[in-house]
């Protein structure tokens, strides 16, 4: 399975980003699907997954201001962000898990999303 992110830039705060990730391969074989990010000098951490039933989580820091959301007929992923802050900054991630856990076995090479002030 291939991941590919796209959609990250600059934008001003108060902005909106939508990113994407495309999926191929044996993508058919992926459960969950999610992003997680890492801001400069921080360690990687999630933001939200969604199952192939369209299931979502969200960690409490994406609540209110990320939606996740998946077109399984597209091999896609999403990660829509509104009301972007300059903590927002970081690079985005989108990941996969065959399994019905959350231990994402592949990864795409990343989006960088800065936020200005």
């Amino acid at each position: 399975v291939q991941l590919q992110a796209s959609g990250g830039g600059l934008v001003q705060a108060g902005g909106s980003l939508t990113l994407s990730c495309a999926a191929s391969g044996d993508s058919f074989s992926i459960k969950v699907m999610g992003w997680h990010r890492q801001a400069p000098g921080n360690k990687r951490e999630l933001v939200a997954t969604i199952t192939s039933g369209g299931s979502t989580t969200y960690v409490d820091s994406a609540k209110g201001r990320f939606t996740i959301s998946r077109d399984n007929a597209k091999k896609m992923v999403y990660l829509q962000i509104h009301s972007l802050k300059p903590e927002d900054t970081a690079v985005y991630y989108c990941a996969a898990d065959p399994r019905y856990t959350w231990s994402p076995r592949y990864w795409g090479q990343g989006t960088l999303v800065t936020v200005s002030s």
